[in-house]
């Protein structure tokens, strides 16, 4: 698979999870974008919940796991890189189809009073998510910090994983804030820009050069 495809990949991801976040929230009166998660959007009793994971959530997940295992062909030979890469496509984009399958109840529960077998997967995964997620894109920023072409991707990696690590911290200390929605998307806008940046560092590849 050649260097344009997999920035397409990339992009169409970005495109998708964007948008379906984004349309999700104008299907739900008097949704809030600050203080309600993306996954109230698409939970088990949203009427068009289904939709937006078939045909957004879940493709967005597919191509993300794709584009990190395929892309990283395209950046230096270094174990830390490797293992950066992997995590993303790991922990976000199989994390991202596995709390796509798994819906959160109704509301999202944030009581966690008698949880669904759902709820307790989505939860579980979105907290892997979260907590892998941005260490790994850490790890790449230090992996890519020897390469001289690399310098400035890793100190954008380097900036991007810690202010995501930051508002994971802040949303997990006060998971009933008014603001939980906004730190979340705040996180998921770090991890997509970092997303972004190395898709049209791919894009700039004509073969697998170091």
């Amino acid at each position: 698979m050649n260097n344009k495809t997999i920035f397409l990949i990339g992009i169409i991801g970005i495109i998708l999870f964007v948008s379906s976040s984004f349309i999700g929230g104008l299907l739900i009166d008097n949704y809030s974008l600050t203080s309600q998660y993306i996954s109230e959007t698409y939970a088990v009793d949203t009427e068009y919940g289904l939709w937006l994971r078939i045909l957004g959530y879940i493709p967005s997940g597919v191509l993300f796991t794709l584009f990190c295992f395929l892309g990283v062909k395209y950046f230096p030979s270094s174990r830390a890189i490797k293992m950066g890469f992997l995590g993303v496509g790991l922990f976000y984009g199989i994390g991202t189809i596995v709390v796509s399958i798994f819906p959160c109840d109704s509301g999202c529960n944030p009581e966690y009073i008698n949880p669904s077998i759902s709820q307790v997967i989505h939860n579980l995964s979105a907290l892997m998510i979260y907590a892998f997620v941005p260490i790994s894109i850490v790890i790449t920023g230090i992996g890519l910090k020897k390469f001289s072409n690399y310098k400035d991707l890793s100190f954008t990696s380097l900036a991007l994983g810690v202010l995501s690590s930051g508002f994971v911290f802040l949303l997990i200390s006060d998971l009933k804030s008014e603001f939980v929605g906004l730190y979340q998307r705040i996180i998921e806008l770090l991890i997509l820009v970092w997303i972004f940046i190395c898709a049209f560092k791919i894009k700039k590849k004509a073969g697998n050069t170091i």
